[in-house]
């Protein structure tokens, strides 16, 4: 994909590769398979569906990253912050 485009223009062909490169990083895309849709409608449609994905997606990634943060904090305040154990944790978060 170029660097360079004209007046923010993205080409049919760019959009139906980002939608490509979308669908091999989402879990439930990936299972379902790419289907290809001849009608512009239903492309249409089939791309609105996989950026609503893609949201939904991030959303959940989200909501994990902070679970897991807050796991990790109740976790160094219950240890001995001098403890080998933590420090393994520490230099992970490095």
């Amino acid at each position: 994909m170029s660097g360079r485009r004209s007046h923010g223009s993205v080409s049919e062909e760019e959009i139906n590769e980002l939608i490509s490169k979308l669908q091999s990083l989402l879990p439930t895309a990936r299972r379902r398979g790419s289907g290809s849709s001849s009608s512009s409608s239903s492309q249409a449609a089939s791309t609105a569906k996989m950026l609503k994905e893609t949201c939904s997606y991030i959303k959940s990634l989200h909501r994990e990253v902070d679970d897991l943060s807050d796991r990790l904090t109740d976790l160094m305040a219950t240890m001995d912050t001098n403890s080998p154990a933590a420090e393994i944790i520490r230099s992970l978060l490095r």
